[in-house]
């Protein structure tokens, strides 16, 4: 079938007359892959249907907020009896109140909590409250680590940055750029290094404890431990960046799965239930630095947003118990499987990657640990892989260096068709 049909070719012709690039977020124009984007009309559960009909399997959930899938219902009943109080308040609202003490609740090294309206938010503003903490200026990020869209985290970033071959932005003045110290994910030799170096002169180490905007890779044993020691020694905030993973990969996120303990976590996607949200929180000493307590200003006209509360709250909710989790780990266990017998069956190298509901393939007989593993995959091959699987009905992230997410309204039916789908496209590569 051909899912970019008349009507996608004709939105998306419109869209550029008046949308940059004709999309509101870069990777969402398939440049990685060729070809121009379809649109969506509608979705449910683990499904989409594009405004010309095709229907398709979902694994990119609108890039990981879907946990329990598209329009599930608790959640938009939800949000359709917030709406009936008020959209929006600009004053504090008792939802507020509830995702704090949620988030509280599920994180423990999570003492207070402040909403804001985005991910990239949630980090920019991390780092301005460890840098008012600390009284420095430079900070440690892992290549390939994508944080946001905040001037000083461009600098080999992951994601639509480094999808488009570009991961240094421009706009970025150079004496911003200066204070971001890179160091490659999974070396411990090389962070000991910029310790050494910069140590003392270290506000914040930022990291997706899973980084996955590269792709998908794992933190090696022992790295996580040295980053916590390294850190507490030179008196520098560690920054867990858990918008993608918090709350997929467990009920305390990434961190509570590898036993990592920061100082401050930043969080969206799933507190948001589909809807724009962004989450910062940590100690309390550090926290009360912000205003209205202290001298580190932050916020924002819609921050907590009672309607995104509200999604939120009921996303959550539905997360209590193992329940959910060992569900999504079944899931993932079966496409794991599954995707890696098609690529054995037809002679095809993959590293398949994956933790939980979360995954990525890489074409390359090469282990990958870090971006440069990851940029030796045949994105090519991936290309390929990818339209093929699309004229199959199943919808990847279109990029090699975007991980997949399962939900917990995708079946072992829809799993089956996809790694049936996987085979027969594997064997055109």
């Amino acid at each position: 079938m051909s899912v970019v049909g008349p009507k996608s070719e004709a939105l998306f012709a419109e869209a550029l007359k008046y949308i940059p690039g004709g999309v509101n977020s870069p990777v969402r124009a398939f440049r990685a892959v060729g070809g121009n984007p379809f649109f969506v009309d509608r979705a449910a559960g683990a499904h989409v249907w594009t405004v010309d009909g095709d229907e398709l399997i979902d694994y990119v959930g609108t890039w990981g907020p879907a946990i329990h899938g598209h329009a599930d219902p608790r959640t938009i009943a939800a949000v359709k009896a917030a709406a009936d109080r008020g959209t929006s308040f600009g004053i504090p609202n008792p939802l507020e109140v509830t995702m704090a003490a949620l988030i509280r609740g599920l994180v423990p090294g999570v003492e207070k909590v402040r909403m804001c309206n985005s991910g990239t938010e949630a980090c920019m503003s991390a780092i301005r409250l460890a840098r008012g903490f600390t009284g420095r200026d430079k900070i440690i990020k892992f290549d390939g680590c994508y944080h946001g869209h905040g001037d000083s985290l461009l600098v080999k970033a992951g994601s639509g940055a480094l999808t488009l071959g570009n991961p240094d932005s421009a706009g970025v003045p150079v004496d911003f750029a200066k204070h971001t110290i890179v160091v490659p994910f999974n070396d411990p030799e090389a962070l000991r290094a910029a310790f050494t170096r910069h140590g003392r002169e270290l506000a914040a180490v930022i990291l997706e404890v899973v980084p996955a905007n590269a792709g998908l890779y794992l933190p090696r044993p022992g790295f996580l431990e040295l980053l916590r020691t390294l850190t507490v020694e030179n008196g520098t905030v560690l920054i867990a960046d858990e918008v993608m993973t918090g709350f997929r990969l467990g009920p305390d996120g990434a961190q509570g799965r590898f036993g990592l303990k920061p100082d401050l976590s930043t969080f969206g996607k799933i507190i948001g239930g589909g809807l724009p949200v962004g989450a910062l929180g940590g100690r309390t000493d550090i926290m009360d630095f912000l205003a209205p307590l202290g001298p580190v200003y932050q916020a924002g006209t819609l921050s907590g947003n009672p309607l995104a509360m509200a999604a939120g709250i009921a996303a959550l909710e539905q997360l209590r118990g193992r329940a959910a989790y060992d569900r999504l780990e079944a899931l993932g266990a079966q496409l794991e499987a599954g995707m890696k017998e098609a690529a054995r069956s037809a002679n095809v190298p993959v590293q398949y990657q994956r933790i939980g509901s979360m995954f990525c393939g890489y074409f390359t007989a090469e282990p990958v640990h870090n971006l440069a593993d990851a940029m030796k995959s045949d994105r090519e091959r991936f290309k390929k892989f990818f339209h093929g699987m699309l004229e199959e009905g199943i919808y990847l992230a279109p990029s090699q260096f975007e991980a997949g997410f399962i939900s917990t309204a995708h079946s072992t039916t829809d799993i089956e068709a996809t790694v049936k789908a996987a085979a027969k496209v594997m064997r055109t590569l």
